[in-house]
């Protein structure tokens, strides 16, 4: 009997996907192609993953997790003979304890309802990024996402109290604990929080919540230099009193890209800036936060930190803020495009993307190329159109946006994680006895190199 067969006995109707019914199913977000794979399995509990990845592991069957598919580094790319593990049935939350401020989810239950729910309870979830309407928390806490509120809340590392994994051979591994102090030994659930599913399969979460602030205010600023951006940031961060939870920044060309049709969003500002930032402070008292929110801003006005500045009045101006920096899909306008996420400090970032842009021009007059991202936490995203999206053109590109972050201290990867995409150049980041050291951790949790073969480590 074939591994697909034994599956399915162990799954019932409907729990395992073969044929036309994975062939329907889309790949990824960024590709659309059509999905491959033996057979997309469809867990409902923790005790079938288990069931599952035993049946494989004594198979020595290839296995790989699949969550919303809005990864974007072919994280969760199947081959023909390998099984996909979707875990879109574990969509429950279980549990919402106010007194602790925790929250008990599956691994399927995706960003948009977790925030929705704690915000029904008076709190907030603070993870947030585009993808929160179909990005599952499973695969979040895999890829240890960021998002945009980083600089106040922390990397979804600092957001999960709890955690229960199963690992290759089927051993449930329960790290549920819903409490902040927990020095007893080495804290397993680490392993699995960024690890993409290689050293294990997140089944449930504990995720710790946050009171629900009781006054917003955003602001979309314009920057002349790039010097200013992060003497902005300090200006916002001191003056705000710890309340500043996004600082987001857009460079010119990625501004107009949002705001020209047949983008849905307008320019609040000119088009003719070369920098543009979104700040964002969450408070306790909406009217005394506003006012100390638009002087702090009209300060930083008046030191020529930002030409211009325009700030929310209404819900709907706040978001209609917000829209420029998350309507992606318009990256889609340049098809094929090549997507990165880089980190460095702040004060190499300048003549990191001059240098960037000079290759690019050098290599592909007339490319597109669009920069924006979270530069309070030192994360930038570069969205890349050359006119040609073959693989040696992807490899040339990779050279020249990967090729100065090492001089930099930089990162390969701020939050989206190594994949399959970035694996070849996980090496400019770490160190070889850091990659050692992976690779004892892989062998050690999955010997058989069963989980999400051939993703970070080849």
């Amino acid at each position: 009997m074939d591994i697909v067969s034994r599956l399915q006995g162990v799954m019932g109707e409907g729990g395992v996907l073969i044929g036309e019914e994975v062939r329907s199913r889309s790949a990824s977000w960024i590709s659309r192609r059509s999905m491959e794979a033996a057979a997309l399995v469809r867990p409902r509990t923790t005790e079938q993953v288990s069931a599952v990845l035993r049946l494989c592991h004594d198979a020595g069957q290839a296995v790989v997790a699949h969550g919303g598919l809005t990864g974007l580094v072919d994280g969760v790319n199947t081959g023909p003979g390998e099984i996909g593990l979707s875990l879109e049935l574990m969509n429950h939350i279980q549990d919402l304890d106010v007194d602790s401020s925790t929250m008990t989810v599956e691994a399927g239950v995706v960003l948009q309802t977790i925030q929705q729910r704690a915000e029904a309870s008076g709190f907030i979830f603070p993870l947030d990024l585009g993808a929160r309407g179909s990005a599952m928390i499973g695969g979040l806490i895999s890829t240890n996402a960021g998002g945009n509120r980083v600089i106040r809340y922390g990397m979804t590392r600092n957001l999960v109290l709890g955690l229960e994994a199963v690992l290759a051979d089927g051993t449930v591994l329960s790290s549920m604990y819903p409490i902040v102090k927990n020095n007893s030994g080495y804290d397993l659930k680490q392993l699995f929080i960024g690890s993409e599913g290689t050293l294990g399969i997140v089944t449930r979460a504990i995720l710790r919540l946050s009171p629900q602030p009781r006054s917003q205010n955003t602001a979309l600023l314009a920057v002349n230099e790039f010097s200013q951006l992060p003497r902005l940031l300090r200006e916002l961060s001191a003056g705000l009193g710890g309340t500043l939870s996004a600082f987001e920044v857009m460079w010119n060309e990625f501004y107009r890209l949002m705001t020209t049709f047949p983008a849905r969003q307008h320019a609040a500002l000119p088009q003719s800036f070369p920098y543009y930032v979104i700040a964002d402070a969450l408070g306790s008292d909406q009217q005394p936060d506003q006012e100390r929110f638009e002087a702090v801003l009209t300060r930083a006005v008046e030191q020529g930190l930002a030409a211009d500045c325009v700030v929310a009045m209404s819900a709907a101006e706040r978001a209609g803020i917000w829209a420029i920096r998350d309507d992606i899909d318009q990256f889609h306008r340049y098809r094929p495009w090549f997507g990165f996420d880089v980190s460095m400090p702040i004060r190499h970032m300048e003549t990191y993307i001059s240098e960037v842009r000079a290759q690019l021009d050098a290599a592909w007059p007339g490319n597109a190329t669009f920069v924006f991202g979270h530069l309070g936490d030192g994360n930038l995203h570069l969205n890349i159109h050359t006119g040609a999206g073959d693989l040696e053109t992807r490899h040339r590109v990779e050279a020249i946006v990967y090729g100065g972050l090492a001089s930099r201290q930089g990162s390969v990867s701020a939050e989206h994680g190594i994949g399959l995409e970035k694996r070849d150049y996980l090496k400019l980041c770490r160190t070889p006895d850091e990659i050692a050291a992976m690779r004892t951790l892989k062998r050690a949790f999955d010997p058989r190199g069963i989980l999400n073969p051939g993703k970070v480590l080849d």
